[in-house]
């Protein structure tokens, strides 16, 4: 007889915590699927807006966990929800690559190139960038657009480091049109973190945030007042977590360990 879980909803990273590259971490899938049977709500998180939900969700049931896409909660659907949230039907210039231009396309948004028209600049990583595209988002800001991004990593989604990272498009927007970045849609952002509780249906109080890494999954769950689980299996080590200064709730060896 499957136990009575801890939480009603939990919200988990992915890489590090639910999986390693292609493997899945060892217990993750029992576990998650004892308490999906037991009655909980799971999403998962990810932070790289170049992959599309669909490739995660596929992902995760071919590893063993059947995942809709709609439960996986990347950056751009974080932006996604915030937009039309806050700014519904607004016209918008992205900087950023076909996938994400045709998600907001999708979802009703008109994208314009014609600087008068453009509302909101979108900055997002791009392999496809040019100093045309900077130009065009320059001269927005400038005339008074409003400054969004679904990222402000400072890691380059390709090997190499070849093109410039969310941050680095940022930086040189910030210093050209002296305006400066209003909304980060990813993480430790609480934006990402709300499309999550709303795709849950559960209350923050009843949801465990679960992920392996200090300065985006644990510093956003404890500021936003959650309940949180470090697991071991990524980027952080015990020695690390003391020298941070963070208190999550829990810290386990693996996911398989969750309450």
């Amino acid at each position: 007889m499957t136990a009575t879980p801890r939480y009603r909803g939990y919200i988990c990273d992915l890489d590090g915590t639910v999986y390693l590259g292609e493997r899945l971490i060892p217990g993750a899938r029992e576990r998650l699927l004892a308490l999906r049977e037991a009655g909980s709500r799971i999403v998962f998180l990810s932070n790289k807006p170049l992959e599309p939900r669909e490739n995660y969700a596929a992902k995760l049931t071919r590893l063993g966990i059947p995942t809709p896409p709609d439960d996986v909660i990347n950056s751009t659907r974080a932006l996604v929800h915030y937009l039309h949230t806050h700014h519904p039907g607004a016209r918008l210039f992205v900087i950023g690559e076909e996938a994400l231009l045709e998600e907001m396309r999708r979802e009703g948004f008109a994208l314009t190139e014609d600087v008068s028209q453009i509302e909101i600049v979108i900055a997002a990583f791009d392999r496809t960038l040019t100093y045309a595209k900077l130009n065009t988002a320059h001269q927005a800001l400038v005339r008074g657009a409003r400054f969004f991004a679904t990222n402000a990593d400072r890691t380059c989604p390709v090997e190499g480091g070849a093109i410039p990272d969310c941050a680095g498009v940022i930086a040189f927007l910030e210093a050209t049109s002296e305006r400066k970045v209003e909304m980060v849609a990813g993480k430790p952002s609480l934006h990402i973190l709300q499309a999550a509780l709303v795709r849950l249906g559960v209350p923050k109080e009843e949801c465990l945030l679960v992920g392996d890494r200090l300065a985006t999954d644990m510093v956003m769950g404890i500021q936003a007042g959650m309940d949180t689980a470090l697991v071991l299996t990524g980027v952080t080590s015990r020695q690390a977590l003391a020298a941070s200064g963070l208190r999550p709730t829990y810290v386990l060896e693996s996911i398989a360990d969750l309450p």
